[in-house]
């Protein structure tokens, strides 16, 4: 089940880009982003209180807040670069450079969260990286 998600995760990403250099013509980018976050802080909230889990929020640890917070402070910066790059770039060029973050995220997954380094996923990152340089020239 979790592929399908994975996929249509993948399916969305790809609207977003497309949708968003559509609704970029003649839009600030960071006007854009924060219209895109309204969405997303409604359709979030929304996904918490349809699954009845808004109660859970008094569980969470301080640990988890600053990190959960953290995260959302680089998703926000992540959101204001790509969408300056989209509304400056082609998306075929922009997207695949944003997509380096995999790469950049296995390595920060090995020496941050000490996970396994294995061959697969060197050759993987290394392809990936590759191909990114390949699609930009």
């Amino acid at each position: 089940m979790w592929l399908l998600f994975a996929l249509l995760g993948a399916v969305f990403a790809a609207l977003t880009a497309i949708l968003a250099k559509i609704g970029l013509d003649g839009v600030n980018s960071h006007l854009a982003v924060a219209i895109r976050t309204v969405v997303v802080l409604v359709m979030a909230w929304s996904m918490v209180f349809i699954t009845g889990k808004q109660g859970e929020i008094v569980g969470i640890t301080q640990k988890s807040w600053v990190f959960l917070v953290l995260s959302g402070a680089a998703t926000g910066l992540s959101w204001f670069f790509f969408y300056y790059a989209l509304q400056k770039g082609d998306v075929s060029k922009v997207v695949p450079i944003d997509k380096l973050s995999v790469v950049i995220t296995m390595i920060l997954a090995f020496v941050i969260l000490k996970e396994t380094v294995d061959v697969k996923a060197v050759i993987g990152a290394i392809l990936i990286a590759v191909g990114t340089i390949v699609l930009v020239l």
